[in-house]
């Protein structure tokens, strides 16, 4: 697994020795088996993007600390310019950047996200809030509880992210978007 994710997964375990909890606890807190949890911690395996969003919320800390392990300071605005800020790539198919990591309890997680072409399956998660995304470019195939949905340029979907979703890039090219987890 790449260092990223590595690093995010020694986050993860030491925000959990910290609150004093067993994996079977934050597991619980977090609403996910003991073994997704643990498999997360151990930094072999892709965390999901939703799952830290998740995490964040769940024990009162800011997504970007768990990022990047640093705490962003601004209360009063924040500006991410072009090629700046912080950014994640949790595969190779997936790179995350994160657009509001330096403002201090923002209340949505906005990321623009590319996506690479790939011909494998989509791969499903949900968690708590609805989810906003908006297709910069390229076009992307969206799966929301079994409905799939093709957005192409400009397109946009605003969805219960309770539902088990996922996405591909379609049409051999890959795809850009901004994403807004509520």
């Amino acid at each position: 697994m790449n260092t990223q994710i590595k690093q995010i997964a020694q986050r993860l375990s030491g925000l959990r020795d910290a609150l004093n909890l067993t994996i079977a606890q934050a597991a619980e807190k977090c609403e996910v088996s003991e073994a997704d949890y643990a498999r997360f911690e151990s930094g072999t395996s892709d965390i999901p993007m939703s799952f830290i969003c998740n995490i964040a919320q769940t024990f009162n800390i800011e997504t970007s600390a768990l990022i990047s392990g640093t705490d962003p300071h601004s209360l009063g605005y924040f500006v991410t310019r072009k090629g700046t800020g912080t950014s994640v790539e949790r595969t190779k198919a997936y790179k995350y950047h994160a657009l509001a990591a330096g403002f201090r309890h923002a209340m949505v997680e906005p990321f623009e996200v590319t996506v690479e072409h790939n011909n494998q399956a989509i791969q499903l998660n949900s968690h708590h809030g609805q989810e906003f995304v908006f297709v910069i470019n390229g076009t992307l195939l969206i799966n929301i509880a079994g409905s799939d949905i093709v957005l192409n340029e400009g397109d946009s979907i605003y969805f219960d992210a309770s539902k088990p979703h996922g996405m591909n890039a379609i049409m051999g090219e890959s795809v850009k978007f901004i994403a807004v987890i509520v």
